[in-house]
This record gives structure tokens, C-alpha cells and sequence, in this order.
């Protein structure tokens, strides 16, 4: 019977969710049980995609790209795949209806990952931040208004806010590792070989404008998907925090990371100010 397959399928998606993101799986833990599942199935699919791109060194990944996204074509036309990761995406791509070209912007800048170092441009930024982060969160919002196309344009630009905020957060996090060990550059006319108090904030100024336009769509999501987020938006909220008391040298030469203890911390008072409507 595909029902199993396909419960099989969604147990794949919130495992690779719940080993690759403990924020991730926490935030998700707090959306309504009817929205949950689906969005552990976007995750596992932008999961898969960006682990091939980041992490399998030792393999030639053009080659796995190359057949991760003939695989996903199949799987979106054939309503079903043999891969449990893509056969989870695949439903929740056609029950809310979420739009092929998000798909295909997400999957491009991943494909830009394989080569590409430098973004030398303010375009090229915002066209790489558009297709590996706001695409995911317009995405996640097709589910969270459960395919409602006027609430979704209502929300849709607060929700590129927010994920451009949560991806540009991961970027200065990841900077050592991007740098280093990927020798990428994702910030524009800006010199990571000395970078400076003056740069950071800069930075920093850059994610707090799109955190304030994104808080303002969390507030007028639908109340299955309202806390989750939430949750989310306080857990990189807490991360810029730290990443703006740290030098910027220190940056450079470490990951900054929210123990568990004090994600729980959060997840606490988060539930605090979200019933007492002070979001």
C-alpha cells in the first residue's frame, strides 16, 4: 500500500529534520500538528540539496546534483518517487500549490554553491539570498496559509524579509567554515581578510531591518503557523544578539552558537510573551 511508502516517507523528512536542526526541529515542534509534516517535508528536501553542495567532498557532486534535480523533476511530474525525501516534498509541493519557479530559484542558487566564491555585487547577493532562503519561506507560507492566495500575497514580502534575515544571520555564523573551508564570499564589497567593527555593523544593521519587516508578518500569520515562527524569529533574533557582542576578529575565527539549554530558555519565554499577545 503507498500510504505506508508514504508514511515511511514522512518519517525520512522529520528525521533528517530533527538530525540536521535542533532550532529547526524545535520551531517546527511548535507549529500545529495539521502544518507539521509538511513542513518537515520542505525542510528535508532544501536539506538534501544544500548537503550535496556544502558536504560530500569526496564525491563528484555536480554528477549527485545533477541527478538529485532530474530525480525532483520526476518526482513533481509523477506525483511519487522512489526517493522518500523527494516523495514527501512532492506532496506538499501539490496539495498547497507551492509554484514551480520557487522551486527552480531555490535549486539554482544551490547549483551557484558547486562553484561560484564571490558575490561581487549587491544583484548577485540579493538574487543568491532570494533562491536559497526567501523562496523557502514563500514555500513554508503557501502552507501555513494553507494555499490561500490572498493571504499569501498579504504576507509574501514579510516572509522574504524573514528569510533573507535567517539566511544573512547563518552567513555571518558560517563565516569561518564558508571562508575557510569553502572558500566562499557571500557578503559584497566587503574584505573578510580584515574585516572590521565597521563592516559587521553594517551587516548587522542590514539583518535588523529585514528582522523588524518580517516580525510585522509574523503578527498576522494564521494562528496554526504564528508561535512556530515566532519561536524561530527569537531563536536568530538571540543569535544576532550574540554575533553583534562579538568582536569581529573572533567571528572570523569561530562558530557562534545558542547552547540548548538556553534554546529552551527561549522556547519558555517566547510562550510567555506569545500568550500574553506581546509579540
Amino acid at each position: 500500500m503507498k500510504s505506508i511508502f508514504d508514511n515511511v516517507s514522512h518519517t525520512c523528512s522529520k528525521v533528517v529534520t530533527n538530525a540536521y536542526s535542533t532550532s529547526f526541529s524545535l520551531a517546527t515542534k511548535m507549529l500545529s500538528p495539521t502544518i507539521r509534516q509538511d513542513i518537515y517535508n520542505i525542510y528535508g528536501f532544501v536539506r538534501f540539496a544544500d548537503e550535496i553542495v556544502d558536504s560530500f567532498h569526496d564525491y563528484d557532486k555536480d554528477k549527485l546534483f545533477d541527478m538529485f534535480e532530474t530525480d525532483l523533476e520526476a518526482a513533481l511530474e509523477n506525483r511519487i518517487s522512489l526517493n522518500p525525501i523527494l516523495n514527501a516534498f512532492q506532496e506538499t509541493y501539490h496539495t498547497y500549490g507551492i509554484e514551480k519557479h520557487l522551486v527552480d530559484s531555490f535549486m539554482n542558487s544551490m547549483r551557484l554553491d558547486l562553484h561560484k566564491k564571490d558575490y561581487l555585487t549587491d544583484l548577485e547577493y540579493k538574487q543568491y539570498i532570494y533562491g536559497s532562503a526567501d523562496v523557502v519561506g514563500l514555500m513554508c507560507l503557501k502552507v501555513f496559509v494553507k494555499g490561500e492566495n490572498s493571504k499569501y500575497n498579504e504576507l509574501k514580502d514579510s516572509a522574504m524579509s524573514l528569510g533573507s534575515a535567517f539566511q544573512k544571520v547563518n552567513f555571518l555564523r558560517d563565516l569561518k567554515e564558508d571562508f575557510e573551508d569553502l572558500s566562499r564570499t557571500y557578503f559584497p564589497n566587503t574584505d573578510l581578510n580584515q574585516l572590521d567593527e565597521t563592516s559587521k555593523q553594517a551587516i548587522i544593521s542590514d539583518i535588523e531591518d529585514d528582522f523588524a519587516k518580517g516580525l510585522k508578518g509574523i503578527k498576522r500569520l494564521p494562528i496554526e503557523a504564528r508561535f512556530g515562527v515566532f519561536m524561530a524569529y527569537r531563536y536568530y533574533s538571540k543569535l544576532l544578539e550574540k554575533l553583534k557582542k562579538t568582536p569581529a576578529l573572533q567571528i572570523k575565527s569561530t562558530r557562534i552558537r545558542v547552547p540548548n539549554y538556553r534554546k529552551i530558555e527561549l522556547l519558555t519565554r517566547s510562550y510567555v510573551k506569545y500568550q500574553l499577545n506581546l509579540l
